[in-house]
């Protein structure tokens, strides 16, 4: 080919159709323009203070610091303190170009603050993108979020994703409504029944800060007065802020919320189930202003409610309050952190009472709110108790599980109503045994504990296996006996016993929220309770041993707290039926338990005063603080030996962990199949708690930056045996 053929040649002398041809391949063949590398390579930046202070959303506690980025001219009306923002990180200092640090990968963060001047002498990397201009992280949340991260020994950026939702770019361009002004004072109510309840209601619309520890009444009302104090503290022009255990209660305080606030737009319910934009949605209409109520689970606590008046929590001792997450804080512990630093009143509520609110009592910081004893007597049922050793010598207890006493007041509460059954486990028969020897029955495969899921089939709790000719291996029995019976075969014998009544079963795999007044047998494991209407008729609370033989610290405190959830659900004595007769609960656990005579008395804060004097007595929390530190020995052997642990601190353990089941899910917490891990726990003195955490802290940033195996630490656990 030669040259001439390679000339370009004029367009004139290209005939129409061979133009367009070549148009189009010059297109293709043209370098489409590059957006502009998030390097901001040669930009110039901002006039007025040029650094940006990030907190990089990247969780380790060697890394919990703010990190400067400079902040390019383009970028300088949107990054403002508090925004979403991307940023390079980890790039050597040895990758620079023009002045400015390159490379690294791409990670969010958030804007702490914009300064003049950076403390670090090295070039500095830009800010890559401002992802949003909305202000998420505020001051408040801030200081909250960082007071959490020292409380506990973790980092910031591990609480700010417990704090913050994640984004949705719809529901951040939606307005939020207006905010609504605020609503008149409500009458007490059902408060009046609490000789300081009409005077907590007046200090909170009066604007005051009242902190008070309510042992609700048993009954129905508890939902609507905590709609009432709400209400209150939003007539005084502030916002309020309710933490309950789990979904089905936020519904019941939602649904008196919007009946004791005069419809929807006042407050939001903020919980797992809404999905992530409606959740974010609400959640924005709380950081802008527009909603000052908010009632939710345990994420909710961290809600940014503006001019904050009240915080509550209800059933401060169910588990649900204390998050899995790093650094697994407690809502009750978040709570009071937020009252203390924003000036906020403080309600705790529960039919019982924990230690950690006896504490609050005893010391003066927050002052009982209760009703007196008459008051009580007619608002609870009437407690029977049943022994073990009463149903051993019972033939009807032996073939049906219930004794005669529970037998007659079950028969004669179904003529008047729906009666509750509670079950500590669930299941057919969660646990079994040789009915000669009384070995626990044992799966040959991999020796985990056999499992009736019904009447023929038996099943390994940890492997699933089928077991269909089990044998005994010490004596060689073939028959088995039931040690722990769960809420499927309770329901199965019930309705044996009572074939023209319907049998209903609540628990985990399935929650009722209610059931009708008209009799019925509902079986239900704690927690799962569904409120009948008009209140059960009676309440039977089977294998009671079950709840109190649990090896932990906690053990009667939890039993109670179950009893006294199902037993509230019963008809008081003051709430009499046609036949002019109340509620009866009968209990079958060991009389003289402590327990179970603050059931019988009604009586937990009692219960609650007498487990603290004790635990001071020994000192175990929440006289003093603990940290449990869990991982491999060696691991847990060098944390402990490098942190400089307070003066007086005491070091119980290490002790080995029991393995998990094979076969079952690992937990949070567990170890890693096939190793063997360690616990020990950390003890000081009352008032050493945060030295603690910071010591622990610091110790775990230096063996993360050396890469050394980090042990896993929890300040306060639930959990010490």
């Amino acid at each position: 080919m030669s040259r001439d053929d390679e000339r370009p040649r004029d367009p004139a002398e290209v005939p129409e159709g061979e133009q367009l041809a070549l148009i189009r391949e010059t297109v293709r063949k043209a370098k489409v323009p590059k957006a502009k590398p998030r390097t901001w390579r040669g930009a110039a930046l901002a006039a007025e203070r040029p650094v940006a202070r990030v907190l990089v959303d990247k969780g380790p506690v060697h890394l919990d610091k703010l990190w400067d980025y400079a902040v390019p001219a383009e970028m300088d009306a949107e990054a403002r303190p508090g925004v979403r923002v991307r940023v390079r990180f980890g790039a050597g200092a040895g990758k620079v170009r023009e002045g400015r640090r390159e490379g690294g990968g791409l990670l969010d963060g958030y804007i702490i603050e914009r300064v003049a001047e950076s403390d670090y002498r090295g070039p500095l990397a830009a800010l890559a993108q401002v992802v949003s201009t909305e202000r998420v992280l505020g001051t408040r949340l801030l200081a909250l979020c960082r007071a959490v991260a020292d409380r506990y020994a973790g980092s910031l950026a591990d609480v700010l994703q417990l704090a913050l939702p994640k984004r949705n770019a719809r529901a951040e361009g939606e307005p939020s409504p207006p905010p609504m002004p605020p609503p008149e004072p409500p009458a007490p109510g059902s408060w009046a029944r609490y000789p300081a309840g009409t005077g907590f209601l007046e200090a909170l619309a009066r604007g005051d800060r009242p902190r008070a520890v309510w042992t609700a009444l048993p009954g129905p009302h508890w939902p609507r007065e905590w709609a009432t104090a709400v209400a209150a503290t939003l007539a005084s022009g502030r916002g309020a802020l309710v933490v309950v255990p789990d979904g089905r209660t936020a519904e019941r305080v939602d649904t008196a919320l919007t009946e004791a606030l005069g419809g929807p737009g006042r407050h939001v319910l903020l919980t797992a189930d809404l999905g992530p934009e409606e959740r974010y949605r609400r959640w924005l209409a709380v950081s802008r202003g527009s909603v000052r109520a908010v009632v939710g689970t345990r994420a909710a606590m961290f809600a940014p409610v503006r001019e904050l008046g009240l915080v509550g929590i209800w059933d401060d001792g169910d588990r649900s309050h204390s998050d899995d997450r790093l650094p697994q804080p407690h809502a009750r512990d978040v709570l009071l952190l937020r009252a203390v630093h924003e000036k906020t009143g403080f309600l705790l509520g529960d039919l019982g009472r924990t230690v950690e609110a006896a504490q609050l009592v005893e010391n003066g910081w927050a002052r009982p709110l209760e009703a007196d004893r008459e008051r009580v007597r007619a608002a609870a049922p009437l407690i029977r108790t049943v022994d073990e050793g009463e149903v051993a010598r019972d033939a009807e207890a032996r073939a049906a599980r219930l004794p005669t006493l529970a037998w007659q007041t079950v028969r004669e509460a179904l003529t008047r109503g729906p009666v509750l059954v509670q079950v500590p486990r669930r299941g057919y028969v969660p646990k079994l045994a040789c009915e000669r020897c009384r070995e626990p029955a044992r799966c040959a495969h991999c020796s985990g504990p056999l499992e009736a899921r019904d009447a023929d089939h038996l099943v390994c709790g940890w492997c699933g296996r089928d077991e269909p000719a089990w044998h005994c291996r010490e004596c060689g029995g073939v028959r088995l006996r039931a040690s722990i019976v769960g809420a499927r075969r309770t329901a199965e014998e019930l309705g044996r016993a009572f074939p023209s009544v319907p049998v209903r079963t609540s628990g985990r795999d399935h929650v009722l929220t209610s059931v009708p007044d008209r009799p019925a047998l509902v079986v239900s494991t704690p927690g799962a309770e569904p409120v009948a209407e008009g209140g059960y008729a009676a309440a039977l609370l089977l294998d009671g041993w079950a709840l109190l033989g649990r090896p932990d610290l906690r053990a009667g405190e939890d039993a109670l707290r179950h009893w006294l959830e199902a037993a509230s659900l019963v008809r008081g004595h003051g709430e009499e039926g046609d036949d002019g007769r109340g509620g009866t609960v009968v209990i079958m656990a060991e009389p003289t338990l402590r327990p179970v005579q603050a059931l019988v008395r009604w009586d937990p804060a009692g219960y609650a005063a007498r487990e603290l004097a004790e635990r001071s007595d020994l000192g175990f929390p929440p006289i003093s603080r603990m940290a449990a530190v869990t991982g491999p020995a060696e691991a847990v052997t060098e944390l402990i030996a490098s942190t400089r642990l307070p003066e007086g601190a005491e070091t119980l353990g290490p002790v080995p962990l029991p393995p998990p089941p094979p076969g079952r899910p690992r937990r949070p917490g567990d170890p890693p199949a096939g190793e063997v891990w360690e616990r020990a726990l950390l003890r000081v003195r009352p008032g050493q708690g945060g030295a603690l955490a910071a010591a622990l802290k610091e110790a775990k940033a230096r063996r993360l930056a050396r890469g050394d195996r980090d042990p896993a630490v929890r300040v306060d656990p639930l959990d010490i045996g």
